[in-house]
């Protein structure tokens, strides 16, 4: 039988200046165990009830997760099994992705799992829901709105031949359940996360240390906007008070358009290694996106992408670091915000 209708939600507020904190609530953070939804449970639980959900298949991540005061809960988005996340918490960021290659698994635990998320959690303030820049058709060079083509993205890459179907599926159902359940939500299309947890730029880092060559598309340069996971942790206020029904759509990336020759070339200064760069068709195209929207509901980045890389490489990397290669640091004399949306001062953790 269909679910009985909900009251109607006022949508968050967009913010004018920073907006408020997340403080003192309820969140549910899932895919707590990957590259970006790791940090982001462990930072907001400094100050909120966080509930990390994941299939936890690596103990590891889980002790990491728990000793920084994350509960940790074990669930399948694909057959909807959610039992223990709370359902009367007061955000929810979903950074849930399943990559298997398999079309119906991957569209059913994708888009699915968005709609089992939205049902269970439908009394929230905000639900924010990680999307990509995968999303967008390729195109060369052209700069990216929100409101451009969709396509099949990185199909080009035989290990990631769902993602970008299954990504654009799930912001449907996303859509969907904003307004079915009148939920506040936003979809965030994030470009290169990359930080002390790893990311594209740290697989390229191993690749020039390895002699492998680096593929870029033959329509040079391959140009992204990457993103330091202090930023993702940072950004988050604005992205939930951005919330809205129907839903928000925003790009998500650094505020620098940079590309992967520049950045292996800049990894080549700090290490002393060289990148060899590989022109190939075989490798997914330049996805530069425009940032007004983002500028306007959720704010800008703090760490630039040079000092964020030398952090990158000091952390993962530490004895790559050539003499005289500038100290990692945070972005610049402002300092950058905590996960609570507060200043901190340069070099606080």
């Amino acid at each position: 039988m269909p679910n009985p209708p909900v009251e109607a939600r006022p949508a968050a507020a967009h913010p004018a200046a920073a907006p408020p904190p997340i403080e003192g609530c309820t969140v549910v953070v899932t895919g707590a165990t990957g590259q970006v939804g790791e940090p982001v449970a462990r930072a907001l639980a400094a100050h909120n009830e966080v509930v990390g959900a994941a299939r936890f298949r690596d103990p590891a991540g889980r002790q990491r997760l728990e000793s920084a005061g994350v509960r940790c809960v074990t669930v399948d988005l694909a057959d909807g099994r959610l039992d223990g996340l709370p359902a009367e918490a007061d955000y929810v960021f979903n950074f849930a992705v399943t990559k298997s290659n398999d079309w119906q698994h991957d569209l059913d635990a994708n888009s699915g799992g968005v709609c089992w998320l939205m049902d269970h959690h439908r009394s929230a303030r905000a639900f924010v829901h990680c999307s990509s820049t995968a999303v967008y058709k390729p195109m060369g060079h052209h700069v990216f709105r929100e409101d451009d083509e969709l396509g099949d993205n990185h199909g080009v890459w035989p290990f990631l031949r769902t993602y970008s179907i299954a990504k654009i599926a799930a912001e449907a159902a996303a859509r969907w359940g904003s307004r079915r359940y009148e939920l506040p939500t936003t979809v965030a299309r994030l470009s290169v996360p990359y930080g002390d947890g790893g990311g594209w730029p740290a697989i390229h880092l191993e690749m020039m240390r390895n002699g492998s060559p680096v593929p870029v598309h033959v329509d040079a340069p391959s140009v992204y906007h990457p993103l330091h996971e202090d930023d993702v942790v940072a950004m988050l206020p604005g992205l939930a008070a951005a919330a809205s029904v129907p839903a928000t759509t925003v790009n998500w990336g650094g505020e620098d358009a940079v590309s992967i020759e520049e950045w292996c070339a800049y990894l080549g200064e700090l290490t002393g290694l060289e990148a060899e760069i590989a022109p190939t068709a075989a490798t997914i195209d330049s996805v530069q996106i425009d940032l007004e929207r983002m500028h306007e509901l959720v704010g800008r980045p703090q760490v630039s992408w040079r000092d964020g890389f030398r952090r990158m490489v000091a952390a993962r990397r530490p004895e790559l670091l050539v003499a005289g290669a500038p100290a990692p640091g945070v972005a610049g004399p402002e300092g950058s915000r905590s996960a609570a949306g507060q200043r901190e001062e340069p070099g606080t953790e």
